[in-house]
């Protein structure tokens, strides 16, 4: 628990700060943007920024002007996200989805409302898909996303959808929340989610949510392939590998969740 009376440096605050309002953005922002939106001096906001840039934590395009995260952040989160539990648990049955498939395999857990892909495993000489670690999830248009939202409250999917809206990709997309319920119905009916060349043109994604102890679904797994590698013909046994590799990481959680609990009591007084 921090030390709350202890002051926090303004400076190192601001900065923060600003990575956030970077964060939160899907395009970029302005100098001018930036500086409305953390009601702050000019001059303060353009040092904090050329001291994120010297650093690669932020960079900025030459043609528009605009403040983007950098890849020293990225570099950052690809040493902090393998210490996650959930994804180090995880590992040994992603690797083995993977290779059974020979398809590239996803995970992605919540983080304050974020969707936000922590592991990537891709199978030698096969096509890799533009995703990276660190990189924000779609609810509406991902199997990831309506894997977490199927299992969700109506009211959180509501809440989460007026948060991030409903980017349009391309003419498969889900771009309304009536359309978006009755695709959630069908997740709750099969088990898993479809991405139907929603996010992507020809490329198709499975997904099965991870359920906690407590019954709450937080995280979710996903096979990502082309539609000549996810067809008919192949779906149903993909689905089936997919869901029961989401099955046995949840069955293993929750042991690792009830060893812990069982070890918090025994080293009360």
């Amino acid at each position: 628990m921090p030390d709350l009376r202890t002051q926090s440096v303004p400076a190192l605050d601001r900065g923060l700060r600003i990575l956030e309002c970077l964060a939160n953005s899907q395009h970029g922002l302005t100098l001018a943007q930036i500086t409305r939106a953390m009601d702050l001096p000019k001059s303060t906001v353009h040092c904090l920024l050329l001291t994120f840039e010297r650093s690669s934590y932020i960079q900025r395009e030459e043609a528009s002007g605009r403040y983007r995260l950098g890849h020293g952040l990225f570099r950052l989160a690809n040493v902090a996200l393998p210490a996650l539990p959930v994804r180090e648990h995880a590992g040994p049955v992603l690797r083995a989805l993977m290779e059974s498939t020979r398809l590239t395999v996803h995970m992605a857990a919540l983080d304050h409302d974020e969707l936000v892909l922590i592991a990537r495993l891709n199978p030698p000489g096969e096509a890799v898909p533009a995703s990276w670690i660190g990189k924000r999830m779609d609810f509406h248009c991902t199997a990831l996303g309506k894997a977490v939202l199927a299992s969700s409250e109506q009211g959180d999917v509501e809440r989460l959808i007026r948060k991030h809206g409903m980017l349009r990709h391309n003419d498969n997309t889900i771009a309304s929340m009536r359309r978006l319920v009755q695709d959630l119905e069908q997740v709750r009916r099969r088990g898993y989610a479809v991405d139907d060349e929603e996010e992507e043109i020809g490329m198709r994604c499975l997904g099965a949510p991870l359920v906690a102890s407590n019954g709450r679904v937080e995280a979710a797994i996903s096979l990502v392939g082309t539609t000549a590698q996810i067809d008919g013909d192949s779906l149903p046994a993909l689905a089936a590998q997919v869901t029961g590799a989401a099955r046995s990481i949840s069955e293993l959680l929750g042991r690792l969740s009830v060893h812990e609990q069982h070890g918090a009591a025994l080293s009360r007084p």
